[in-house]
């Protein structure tokens, strides 16, 4: 309490009461978190409004910028091909149908029919003609990851001037996120960043390029058409509720790849310069040191002296010495330094340090630990991936099989219960296949998990799984070929356990193999 304080206490304690009361209030709001506080060396952060005002500015350079890191950084373009073979994997999400009954229980021949129209589908599934549907979700997830949206148009059956190049008349047109335009604007219509809104903000329709105003081809700004949203699909990254348009995965670390490159470059060019720099010649004292002259007392042109491996100096001059420069090149703490900034990029991209280091010097529970904390991240990725793209081009394409009077639907059977399915993203691998195989066996010997839930976890389909063990065993019948490894149920007749023939043990396995030899 100040001088004044004191007197207004004095002489009017009410008052002085409230004065102190108050003094205490501000200063609660303005000190109740360091964190708003700002002053020379802590910069006070802002907010820029909604998420699509806050990113309308910065998702055109973060696209460029992702882009340009991917075609010509190593470690960047690392990260992303990380990613996409975890979160849908060489193969693609793996899509086993699951149509149901009107009692709930699986129909095993719609679902083979559905599995075998899929499957042709999978092998041309776009327009071009050049990618199958692995390959096109890889590429459609790079550019999701990369540039932070992708878009996709679906074309479902007669289409003019297209001839669909599966059985099934359902085709995909790949779009990059140029064609939609971050410019396109008309409040009256409520248009924002291309993309046309009902009162609700639900998307009625997209503003699309007929060709990618980036192509040489084109020379100019290329026509604009309307489509629907029954027509395009739209893929993400968002971090706001009611942002439009998404932001590139890298966003937060883009500044950190930039400069790690550019350190990179700066650390071998100094290693260049280094190896360029051999050695130089010491002077000695002025006193000491005459130029060299002829046997005429001409001064000689000056010296020469080409630096090899092994070379010898013995044209010194009187107070001259051989002196070599250390250029500490390389540079010892680069290594660690650099490990540092590549731990600070896993964590901000949700990408396995050691996978884009490749640096796999821990031990097992580290990696294992790191491995299954980083699955969580690809998982929460591959989840948002077939809920906005697999399960909707599945559903899309099983529709266009049936109005093309490929599948004949039961009498009964709802379009959900039809379109039904299981969608296998990427599992986890496994760092030690004994100990994985064995935990996975105790599981299903507990009925704790299914056998076809672990096949599901290998990224198989059980279904054929199933099938080529069928095929394989009748295989090993035809050959008269016993394998007791795979052989596990005792052909019907067997002798039973007994007291002096254990269940377990050699001698039982040993009886087994005989019964099965007869």
């Amino acid at each position: 309490m100040n001088r004044l304080d004191r007197v207004i206490s004095y002489l009017l304690p009410g008052a002085g009461a409230r004065r102190a009361q108050q003094r205490m209030r501000v200063a609660a709001l303005s000190s109740a978190y360091d964190a708003v506080e700002s002053g020379r060396l802590r910069r006070k952060a802002k907010d820029w409004g909604s998420g699509n005002t806050a990113a309308q500015g910065a998702q055109r350079p973060l696209r460029d910028l992702a882009r340009h890191l991917d075609r010509n950084h190593d470690l960047a373009r690392g990260a992303l091909n990380v990613m996409v073979r975890n979160i849908v994997g060489p193969t693609g999400i793996g899509v086993e149908p699951q149509p149901l009954n009107s009692d709930g229980t699986i129909n095993e021949d719609l679902a083979g029919q559905l599995a075998e129209l899929h499957r042709q589908w999978r092998k041309l599934p776009e327009v071009t003609g050049e990618y199958d549907w692995a390959r096109s979700e890889q590429l459609l997830c790079r550019s999701w990851l990369r540039d932070g949206e992708v878009f996709w148009q679906y074309l479902e059956g007669e289409v003019p001037y297209l001839t669909h190049a599966t059985p099934v008349p359902f085709s995909l047109e790949l779009m990059e996120s140029d064609v939609v335009p971050l410019d396109q604007f008309d409040l009256g219509r409520n248009v924002f960043q291309g993309i046309r809104r009902n009162a609700w903000g639900r998307p009625i329709s997209y503003f699309v390029y007929k060709s990618h105003p980036g192509d040489i081809a084109t020379g100019f700004v290329p026509a604009m058409k309307e489509v629907s949203t029954d027509r395009i699909g739209h893929l993400k990254l968002v971090d706001r509720i009611g942002q439009l348009r998404g932001v590139s995965m890298f966003a937060s670390v883009l500044t950190r790849l930039d400069d790690l490159k550019d350190y990179e470059e700066s650390e071998r060019i100094a290693a260049k310069v280094a190896a360029s720099m051999a050695a130089y010649i010491k002077k000695g004292a002025p006193e000491d040191y005459s130029p060299p002259t002829d046997s005429a007392g001409n001064p000689l042109p000056r010296r020469e002296m080409t630096f090899q491996a092994g070379m010898v100096f013995d044209d010194l001059n009187i107070g001259e010495d051989v002196g070599t420069i250390d250029s500490k090149r390389p540079n010892p703490n680069a290594i660690p330094w650099r490990e540092g900034q590549l731990k600070a990029v896993a964590a901000g991209a949700d990408v396995g340090y050691s996978s884009i280091s490749r640096n796999y010097d821990a031990n097992y529970s580290a990696q294992r630990q790191e491995l299954v904390e980083t699955w969580g991240a690809y998982a929460l990725l591959s989840n948002a991936f077939i809920d906005q793209c697999s399960r909707e081009v599945y559903e899309r394409q099983v529709a266009a099989a049936v109005l093309g009077g490929l599948v004949k639907v039961p009498r009964g059977i709802t379009f959900a219960q039809l379109t039904n399915a299981l969608y296998i993203a990427p599992q986890m691998p496994w760092i030690d296949p004994k100990k994985e195989a064995d935990a996975f066996g105790v599981l299903e010997d507990r009925c704790y998990i299914s056998g076809a839930e672990v096949v599901r976890r290998m990224g198989r389909n059980p279904r054929d799984t199933l099938r080529s063990e069928a095929q394989w065993q009748q295989q090993l019948r035809d050959a008269a070929v016993v394998n007791t490894t795979t052989v596990k149920t005792p052909p019907s007749g067997a002798a039973t356990p007994t007291a002096d023939a254990p269940a377990n043990g050699a001698d039982a396995n040993a009886t087994a193999d005989q019964e099965l030899i007869a």
